[in-house]
C-alpha cells in the first residue's frame, strides 16, 4: 500500500527528490482492511522519508535505469523486511514482559515474589488473548470515533498474511496484530506493580481481560484508530503520540492509579502520624536487572513503532538511548542532593522515566531535545513519588509516576520540542520553541 491509514508513519516507501517506485499492492481488497479510512488524509501530509541505503537506494537505482520488473522486486524485498524488522521489534517488547516481572519482584517482599511472577505471566496470556479477541478489532477496525467493528478474532480481514493487507504501509495484518498485541500487554502490565502485594489473583485477571479487551483498545482507537482524539485539531496543531508515551503508558498509568487507590495501602506502608514508611524489596540486582532489559525492549518499541525497516530507525534509537541515560543521570543528581547519597532503585526508575518521556516524541526531535526530555522526566519522576506517599497513595515500583505522571511529560514535550514530521504531526517545526506556536 502506499498510503496507510493508521500508525506513526505514513511513507515508509517514498524517495527523496521525488524518485518513484513501483509500491507492492496488498493483494486484500479495500474492504478487506482494517485501517480507519479518515486517518488516512491527515497521515498522508507527512514528511517523505528518505531511504538512501539498503534495498531502498537499490530500488532508487533499478527506478532510475528503467526496469520495472526489477523495480517491482525490489519493492517486494522491502516490503518483506518491513515485515520482519516489525515482527523482530515486537519480539523485543515482549521480552519487556521478563523486565516488568524482574522490576516488581525487586522491588516487592520476597513473600510475594510468586504471586507477582503469576500476575506477569497472566497478563502475557491473557492479554495477548483479549486483544486476539476484540481488542484489535475495537482498536483498529473502522467504526465510529471510539470503536471498531471489524476483524473480532481476525475474522472478516481477507488473507491476513497479505503484505499491505493491514492498511498500514506494507504490514500484514499478522504482523501488524502481533506488534499490537504486545503493546496491549505492556499496558496491562504497568498497572501490576502499583497494585502488588495485596491484589487478589482472580480480581486481577478480571481486570487483564477488561483491560487489554475494550479499555485499551478503545485508547487506541481514538488516537492511533483514527477517532476522536485522532479527529482535534487547532489551527496546525494536531495530535501526535508516535509510540505510545499516552497511548500507552498514560492509559496504564492512570488504570495503575485507579487500581491503587481502590486496593488501598499495603499494612505498615503509613504510620499513625501518616508518614510514608519504606518498605524495601527484597532484590536491588533483581529490579536492576529488570531495568536493563526493559531499556533493551524499548528499542523494539519507539523504533519498531516507525512500522518500516528504514533510515530512520536508528535515529529514533538514538534518542531513545540518550532520554534514557539523561533520565538516570538526572534521577541520580536529584536524589543524590535530597538525600545526600545516591538510590539505585530510584535511578533504575529514572532511567525508564526517560523511556517513558522520550516514546511520545521520539520520531520528532533531535538528539540533543531527546536529552533534556529524558532529564526533565528524571526529574519530574522523583517529585512524584514523593507527591503520592504525602497523599497515601502506596505504589511499591512507582508505576504510577514512570508512566504516567511522565507520560503526560512526553505527550506535551513533543508540543514544546517537535522539529521533524512523526507523520502525525504533518509539518516541520511544529514544537513552540521552534516556531510552531501555542497550539501546539
Amino acid at each position: 500500500m502506499t498510503t496507510p491509514t493508521v500508525g506513526p508513519r505514513s511513507d515508509g516507501n517514498q524517495l527523496e527528490d521525488n524518485v518513484s517506485t513501483t509500491t507492492l499492492e496488498s493483494s486484500a481488497s479495500p474492504d478487506t482492511e482494517i485501517a480507519s479510512p479518515g486517518f488516512a488524509g491527515r497521515l498522508a501530509r507527512s514528511r517523505k522519508v528518505r531511504i538512501l541505503s539498503g534495498l531502498g537506494g537499490v530500488a532508487a537505482v533499478v527506478t532510475l535505469v528503467g526496469s520495472p520488473a526489477a523495480a517491482q522486486e525490489a519493492s517486494e524485498v522491502q516490503a518483506v523486511l518491513d515485515n520482519i524488522w516489525v515482527f523482530i521489534a515486537g519480539c523485543l517488547v515482549f521480552f519487556m514482559q521478563a523486565g516488568f516481572a524482574l522490576v516488581e519482584a525487586g522491588l516487592t517482599r520476597a513473600k510475594n515474589v510468586v504471586n507477582i511472577f503469576a500476575k506477569n505471566m497472566a497478563d502475557a496470556i491473557i492479554g495477548i488473548l483479549a486483544f486476539f479477541a476484540t481488542g484489535y478489532a475495537i482498536a483498529f477496525g473502522g467504526g465510529n470515533d471510539f470503536f471498531g467493528d471489524t476483524g473480532f478474532f481476525l475474522n472478516g480481514l481477507g488473507d491476513i498474511e497479505a503484505m499491505g493487507g493491514s492498511g498500514v504501509i506494507n504490514l500484514s495484518h499478522t504482523t501488524f496484530f502481533f506488534f499490537q498485541s504486545v503493546f496491549a500487554a505492556t499496558a496491562v502490565t504497568i498497572t501490576s506493580g502499583a497494585m502488588a502485594e495485596r491484589t487478589k489473583f482472580v480480581s486481577y485477571l478480571i481486570f487483564g481481560v477488561f483491560m487489554c479487551a475494550v479499555i485499551y483498545p478503545v485508547v487506541v482507537h481514538m488516537t492511533w484508530g483514527g477517532g476522536f482524539i485522532a479527529g482535534l485539531s487547532v489551527g496546525d496543531a494536531v495530535y501526535s503520540d508516535f509510540a505510545g508515551s499516552g497511548v500507552v503508558h498514560l492509559t496504564g498509568g492512570v488504570a495503575a492509579l485507579v487500581g491503587a487507590f481502590l486496593v488501598g495501602p499495603r499494612k505498615g506502608k503509613f504510620g499513625p502520624d501518616g508518614k510514608a514508611r519504606a518498605i524495601p524489596g527484597h532484590s536491588i540486582p533483581f529490579a536492576i536487572l529488570g531495568v536493563f532489559i526493559l531499556w533493551l525492549g524499548w528499542f523494539g518499541f519507539n523504533p519498531g513503532s516507525e512500522l518500516a525497516a528504514d533510515n530512520l530507525v536508528a535515529g529514533i534509537a538514538l534518542n531513545t538511548l540518550l532520554a534514557a541515560a539523561a533520565g538516570g543521570l538526572a534521577t541520580t543528581a536529584i536524589i543524590w542532593l535530597k538525600t545526600g547519597k545516591p538510590d539505585v532503585a530510584f535511578i533504575g526508575n529514572g532511567v525508564l522515566a526517560g523511556l517513558v518521556a522520550i516514546t511520545g516524541p521520539c520520531g520528532a526531535v533531535t538528539p540533543v531535545m531527546s536529552v533534556i526530555i529524558g532529564a526533565i522526566g528524571g526529574v519530574i519522576v522523583v517529585f512524584s513519588v514523593l507527591m503520592f506517599d504525602k497523599i497515601k497513595i502506596d505504589d511499591p515500583v512507582g508505576a504510577i509516576s514512570v508512566h504516567g505522571t511522565v507520560g503526560i511529560w512526553g505527550v506535551l514535550a513533543i508540543g514544546l520540542f517537535a522539529s521533524k514530521d512523526d507523520a502525525f504531526l504533518g509539518r516541520e517545526d511544529a514544537g513552540l520553541f521552534y516556531g510552531g506556536g501555542v497550539e501546539q
